[in-house]
């Protein structure tokens, strides 16, 4: 039996042009929704589908404003069973800061896995995963897209710059997963309804931020060019060329 805790974070959907705060220091978020991020989906998924095949748990958990209460329902209509929210500024947390009360909840727990986002769908953080994993004296691989257990070994694979990559360790363990590797589930009507009446344990956490964001820039726009081939039946010998010459069509 593996009980699973997997973090989420409340973050702006984002599928637009990303838009930043006027002090650069968040992303602007006054005209979108708020969503979890592809990562922490699949983690959710692999959760579930871990505590179900050994008779465990899957515990969701997000550190976060009021709000994010929203994000840790999705979660239960996904599948997740209890749902922890450790209220707080998440914007004046960094990954340290949030490493550390997550830490503080796992060490009065038995999970036997811990699955976090590979990095933060609105601050692109990668650390909270390996920082949490030190913090806990427990073994951690990044960017893993499938795991597999077996007692208390874990097989973990995901993809690196020469191909596949598979780890095996001890559980318990830290895992941050990556989008691609399973397909998450479709709320069900009854994920739906236990959404609604399962009660959210709201706690506290006795860390204090300690580090600071410097601020978040955005990457710089891919430059493209645009042809324009012709107009109307004078185009067409040029459209021809085009096709033969990415060999869709033969000369």
């Amino acid at each position: 039996m593996t009980d699973v805790l997997v973090c989420i974070k409340r973050v702006p959907e984002t599928s637009t042009q990303v838009l930043l705060s006027d002090d650069r220091m968040s992303v602007d978020a006054r005209h979108v929704g708020h969503t979890i991020s592809p990562h922490e989906e699949a983690a959710i998924e692999i959760a579930v589908q871990v505590a179900e095949a050994s008779g465990g748990t899957a515990t969701v958990l997000t550190l976060g404003p009021a709000d994010a209460v929203e994000q840790l329902r999705d979660a239960i209509a996904l599948g997740c069973t209890r749902a922890v929210h450790i209220e707080a500024d998440s914007e004046a947390f960094g990954p340290a800061d949030v490493a550390a009360a997550v830490a503080e909840l796992v060490r009065g727990e038995d999970f036997g896995l811990v699955l976090v986002g590979n990095d933060a769908a609105d601050s692109g953080d990668f650390q909270v995963g390996v920082r949490l994993a030190y913090a806990l004296g427990r073994p951690v691989v990044t960017g893993i897209s499938t795991l597999t257990i077996d007692g208390e070994r874990l097989t973990a694979r995901g993809s690196g710059p020469e191909g596949d990559e598979i780890y095996e360790l001890p559980c318990p363990a830290v895992i941050a997963i990556q989008e691609g590797g399973v397909a998450p589930r479709y709320p069900s009507i009854v994920g739906r309804m236990k959404a609604k009446k399962l009660p959210i344990e709201t706690i506290s956490t006795s860390v204090s931020p300690t580090t600071q964001r410097l601020g978040l820039t955005s990457p710089p726009e891919k430059p493209s060019t645009v042809e324009v081939l012709g107009e109307g039946p004078e185009a067409a010998k040029a459209v021809v060329d085009m096709l033969v010459g990415i060999g869709v069509v033969s000369s």
